[in-house]
This record gives structure tokens, C-alpha cells and sequence, in this order.
């Protein structure tokens, strides 16, 4: 007799890892989906495609209904089949609208809520997050009407967001806090040079700022953001994108132990040894979880000891930015600020528009930015995987993989 899985969360982590379980063991389980999105899986990371015009909804579709019932999957989809609640007791989850589904293992993969600035203002109309389908088409609706956007946050999420309401005819300002952009991807140099690329094409930037209030007209809605100097800055739509939280209320409300993020051990196993948890919700190892390769290794490892083979270990690896903004190239991994003990080998072609910069420790590489080009990442992400001695190649290594001696590179 099979076993049942219930997956609460219909995105790319929990279905990852039912892809993965669907890989190895096929027939272990009758698997129950619930969503809170009235879809079946999409590419969440590919929103800012569709935002910008590149592609549409049904372009970024992973696995549509159909899947679902081809693969004898019970989809409950839709806001009133959100699960409000876990009876661990009796194993059983319960939907908003009262569905009920008993488990024999149980999958939370919740993944991460948007966090809101903590200002006057967040509440009223034209104040969205940017995080699922309704906030795109939110905000393509708002661009056929309006002319001026704010964006708060100048991380990856937010120039994904300004970019795309730039393709839409919008005037953008990002505001950020920090004097640099993508300031936890970037050096000063490389983010200089994304700040020009992007004044280029049109965006302006308030920064470092902070806002202090939204600013309302007579009708509720948002017209302008107020800064501590007093100065204002008119907006008809403002897309607040200043990171994420573990969305952890349903895990605490059934008593699973929580940090910042719901705590798996390596088997990717909450301290309840039948509910397992992957993606933006979980902690491990003190981490969380923000971009997208983590969590299809975590998927992967998940399945595994769903599926009762029960050896891999999920270990955490530095993992790579890259921007999704046509025409622009920029990557970075691992320690690339480095410290008085690290090495730095650095290479810039200002007419080019191109900079590299290396940090090597102990004769091996810690960390790397690139900006302009990029055709080396994934050497460069490779030797940092695999605390490659670099002694022999180091003096060819700023120049990339393809200008290595031929023995070298043999």
C-alpha cells in the first residue's frame, strides 16, 4: 500500500523535490499539493521576464495541471486551499476552506514572505511587493495608467523590478540605503559601473536613502515618499523589494522548532522526524535561503530520504548571483570583499566595460566578481567549489579558463 505525501507550497522548491521523488520512486507514494496560487507550478526567479515584456505567463509554466493529473497528483490550488493548519497528532493538514488531507510524511516548503518597511504608508493603494503573478500583473496594470514608479531596494529583486517598469515607459527611481547597488553581490567598482549601465538606460537613483513615510493623496492612494531630510519624491506606484523572511507561521503554529527559518538537519528533516521542510523556509546549519540553486540541491537530497534510500547529506556551498537584466553581465560568488590575509588579483578595461576581480586565500580562490564578462563563472564558481590549489595556474587565472598553457589545461 502506498504512503501518502502531502506538500504544502505549490512552487519550485516542494515541487522540485517531487519531480526528484517521481525520478527515483514512482509508486512510494499518493502525493497531495496544496498551493495558495490559483496555478499550477511556475518559474517564480522568471518573473521579472514577464514584467519586463521578454516573455508571458504561459511561457514560464513549469508543470501546468495537466502534469498533475498525468502523475495521479492531487492539486488543491487557489487562496482558499492555503493550509491554515497542521495536526501533528493525527497527521492530518486542514485548508481555509476546510480540506482536509492525512500524511504519512508531510513536505513544508512555505518559502519566504516579502519584508515590509517598517514607515508610515505601507498600507495604502499603489504600495505592492514584488514576489508572485498578481504583483507583475499589478504592475503592468499600473504602467498602461501611470508614469511615475519608486522602487525600494537596490538588491537584485529591486533592479529586476526597476528594469522591467522601465520597458513599460515608466519613470523609476530606486531608492537604497546602502551607497553602493547590490551591495551583498558587489564591490564599490563593479556596482559603480551597474549604476552607470543602468542611469544609462534611464534609471535614477536616490542613494544611500532611507524613506520615512508614504505620502497619500486624498483618495488613499500613494503620492509620494517623504525622506528625513523632508524632501519628497512623487510616485504613482511604489514596489517595495528590501529582502525576505522565512515564511514560518504555519510551522510555529504547529510547534515545529523554528529559528529563523524552520531547523532541518541535513537529511533536510525537521525535529519532527515526519515532516521534512525545503526552499526559503527552512534554516540549516544557521542559514537561509534566498536564490534558486540551493534549493533544487536541497530537493534533490529531500527526495532522496523520501524515497527511503536515505544517504545523501545536504551541505551548503557558496552560491552565485547573476543579475536578470538583458544586456548586462555581472557574477559574483563567495568572499569577494576578502580581508588583510587575502590576496587580490584585479583586471579592468574601462572602454570594454569589463572588471574582474579574484580573492585567493591559502592559494586558493574564495571569492569572485565579474562584471562585463562573465564567460569564466563557472570555472571560476567550480575552483571555489573545489578548493582547487591554483598555485600552478595563477598567474594565468585573472584571463580565464581558455588562456591557460595547453598542459595546463590538459
Amino acid at each position: 500500500m502506498k504512503q501518502r505525501l502531502v506538500v504544502i507550497g505549490n512552487g519550485m522548491a516542494g515541487i522540485r523535490t517531487v519531480e526528484e521523488l517521481l525520478e527515483i520512486a514512482p509508486e512510494k507514494y499518493e502525493i497531495t499539493v496544496f498551493g495558495s496560487e490559483p496555478y499550477g507550478n511556475y518559474n517564480r526567479i522568471m518573473l521579472s521576464s514577464v514584467l519586463s515584456g521578454e516573455k508571458n505567463i504561459e511561457d514560464i509554466v513549469i508543470n501546468d495541471r495537466q502534469w498533475y493529473v498525468d502523475h495521479k497528483i492531487v492539486l488543491h490550488a487557489g487562496s482558499d486551499k492555503a493550509v491554515v493548519d497542521i495536526n501533528r497528532s493525527s497527521k492530518c493538514v486542514i485548508a481555509k476552506d476546510g480540506t482536509r488531507a492525512q500524511y504519512d510524511r508531510l513536505l513544508i516548503a512555505t518559502g519566504s514572505k516579502p519584508v515590509v518597511p517598517d514607515i508610515p504608508g505601507t498600507d495604502l493603494e499603489g504600495v505592492i511587493s514584488f514576489r508572485d503573478i498578481f504583483d507583475v500583473n499589478t504592475m503592468i496594470e499600473y504602467s498602461r495608467n501611470h508614469k511615475k514608479a519608486v522602487v525600494l531596494g537596490g538588491g537584485l529583486l529591486g533592479l529586476e523590478a526597476a528594469n522591467g517598469l522601465i520597458l513599460r515607459g515608466m519613470q523609476v527611481t530606486v531608492i537604497h540605503s546602502k551607497p553602493v547597488l547590490l551591495n551583498r553581490q558587489m564591490d564599490r567598482q563593479a556596482g559603480e559601473m551597474l549604476q552607470h549601465e543602468l542611469e544609462v538606460r534611464g534609471l535614477q537613483f536616490k542613494m544611500p536613502a532611507r524613506a520615512q513615510q508614504l505620502i497619500s493623496d486624498k483618495n488613499g492612494l500613494i503620492k509620494a515618499v517623504r525622506f528625513a531630510d523632508g524632501s519628497e519624491l512623487e510616485c504613482d506606484l511604489l514596489i517595495t523589494a528590501i529582502g525576505i523572511r522565512p515564511n514560518l507561521a504555519l510551522a510555529k503554529k504547529a510547534n515545529l522548532y523554528c529559528e529563523r527559518g524552520i531547523v532541518v538537519n541535513d537529511n533536510l528533516q525537521s525535529f519532527d522526524p515526519s515532516i521534512y521542510a525545503v526552499g526559503e523556509c527552512i534554516q540549516h546549519r544557521g542559514k537561509t535561503f534566498g536564490l534558486v540553486a540551493p534549493l533544487f540541491e536541497q530537493a534533490k537530497v529531500c527526495a532522496n530520504h523520501l524515497s527511503g534510500h536515505g544517504w545523501a547529506d545536504y551541505k551548503t556551498l557558496p552560491t552565485a548571483t547573476m543579475l536578470k537584466v538583458s544586456g548586462i553581465n555581472l557574477f559574483s560568488v563567495g568572499n569577494f570583499l576578502g580581508d588583510e590575509h587575502c590576496e587580490t588579483i584585479q583586471f579592468t578595461d574601462p572602454a570594454l566595460g569589463i572588471y574582474k576581480k579574484l580573492v585567493i586565500l591559502n592559494n586558493k580562490l574564495i571569492g569572485a566578481v565579474l562584471y562585463g564578462n562573465t564567460a569564466d563563472s563557472n570555472w571560476y564558481h567550480e575552483l571555489l567549489n573545489t578548493e582547487q590549489d591554483i598555485t600552478d595556474i595563477r598567474e594565468h587565472l585573472i584571463f580565464g579558463q581558455a588562456n591557460l598553457p595547453t598542459t595546463e589545461s590538459a
